[in-house]
């Protein structure tokens, strides 16, 4: 039998590894054993694009990487998450100029399936923050603590005080005092080990250097891009969607575990009420009966156009077939979650309420694994 091969693709937040960590592990271990449990060989890889360029510019990254490691000839798949499943529709396009050569893109016959994690494939009203100038640099200071926090782990109450003193409260964080942000920049860095701080340092550049890609997620913008970027009949396209709870539901919580979990909720509440905020004149996906169904089933409750992950809209989320639906924020479906069990492998990224665990993330991982083993 063949070798399969998985083209992980991260998103705005994402990465391959930094500091050590390794962005997808969780996904890639998962799928690699269940791919084994079926007799079939799997070699996974992370295609590290630049989190915040332009759709075109990380598809021709995407096309160079998986060329330059696809060799053999048996099956591929690709598996983006947040924009990354962006990027994959559009390498996979026939109707599309990657201003690519030819070469970069023999290895698209071999292509059996795309699944998309959390996509915007109808773009998200929260990118219009972000373009502005204050959103701009909360894009920054969202990253440099999603980096931090999945690498590290939550900081001590120590290093916490410092860091909420650094950073001021939510409401100054989101009004993009850039001062504030150096700041807590360059505290959070110091309980990086210094191996890893360089490879953070770089990150973070990309991210302040080369935002072309948060003007391309808004929804006007994605409308021109669904209209031309025409999906590949000889490829089948799942999606993977979640919906967090509103923010009502965690605002008043009797208990939150630690101060810098209540400071991530705080933000989530703030990003949540950015992502609501639907344009009327570009609507997202309009769910089949069936899928209708499948998502009130899996996220056990009505899913509007307000419903979200906490950055991308619940319903922006829709292309192709419905893979798997659930309670869950943005990273949980990639095993960032919080874990209650008494030897913890995951570590959550923010508090959204949505307690996501490990059982979810199983049932997850068997979904896609079943899509892509019968493509």
């Amino acid at each position: 039998m063949k070798t399969h091969r998985v083209y992980f693709v991260p998103g705005m937040f994402g990465f391959g590894s930094l500091a050590g960590y390794d962005y997808f592990h969780h996904v890639r271990v998962a799928l690699e054993q269940r791919f084994a449990d079926a007799g079939v060989e799997l070699v996974a890889e992370v295609v590290p694009t630049p989190p915040t360029s332009s759709l075109r510019h990380r598809a021709r990254m995407l096309a160079k990487a998986v060329r330059a490691s696809a060799s053999g000839e048996g099956p591929i798949h690709l598996v983006g998450h947040s924009t990354g499943g962006l990027d994959v529709r559009l390498v996979l396009s026939p109707t599309t100029d990657l201003q690519s050569d030819a070469e970069r893109l023999r290895w698209r016959p071999r292509v059996v399936s795309a699944i998309s994690l959390n996509t915007p494939h109808y773009g998200t009203p929260l990118a219009s923050y972000f373009a502005t100038v204050s959103g701009t640099r909360v894009l920054y200071a969202l990253s440099l603590l999603t980096v931090v926090s999945l690498s590290v782990g939550e900081p001590s109450l120590a290093v916490f005080s410092k860091l909420l003193a650094a950073l001021g409260s939510v409401e100054q964080l989101f009004g993009g005092d850039v001062r504030l942000i150096s700041g807590a920049t360059d505290l959070i860095l110091r309980f990086v080990d210094k191996g890893g701080r360089s490879e953070i340092s770089g990150f973070l550049e990309k991210i302040r250097s080369d935002q072309g890609g948060v003007v391309q997620i808004m929804p006007e913008a994605m409308d021109l891009f669904n209209a031309t970027a025409e999906d590949n009949p000889n490829i089948r396209y799942g999606s993977v969607v979640t919906a967090a709870p509103a923010p009502q539901a965690i605002r008043f919580a009797k208990k939150v575990r630690s101060p810098y979990a209540a400071l991530t909720a705080a933000m989530y509440s703030t990003l949540y009420q950015f992502t609501s905020q639907r344009h009327k004149m570009y609507p997202y996906a309009n769910p089949t009966p069936e899928q209708q169904v499948l998502l009130k089933v899996g996220i056990r409750e009505e899913v509007t156009d307000k419903s979200s992950d906490g950055i991308v809209p619940t319903l922006s989320q829709l292309w192709g077939d419905l893979v798997w639906c659930g309670e869950g924020d943005h990273l949980d479906v990639l095993g960032h979650f919080h874990d209650d069990e008494k030897e913890r492998r995951h570590v959550d990224w923010m508090t959204s309420g949505a307690h996501f665990n490990r059982q979810r993330f199983s049932a997850l991982m068997d979904a896609v694994a079943k899509f892509q083993l019968s493509s």
